[in-house]
């Protein structure tokens, strides 16, 4: 089985880890209102999912 020869140095352990970042979720544009929304989530704007009305939404 292969062993390194050598340590490998911290920076270099770290410059490698460093490039694990979360990737930023894209918004969908809602169908009823248009407003951006998380896509597979109730609209927080109007309260639509899939075409129906799931939450009522207070008018404030």
């Amino acid at each position: 089985m292969a062993v390194p020869k050598r340590r490998q140095a911290r920076a270099r352990t770290r410059k490698r880890r460093a490039n694990w970042k979360l990737a930023a979720v894209g918004a969908v544009e809602c169908p009823q209102c248009h407003e951006p929304r998380l896509p597979h989530r109730v609209c927080g704007n109007c309260g639509y999912y899939k075409g129906r009305q799931v939450v009522e939404v207070s008018a404030e």
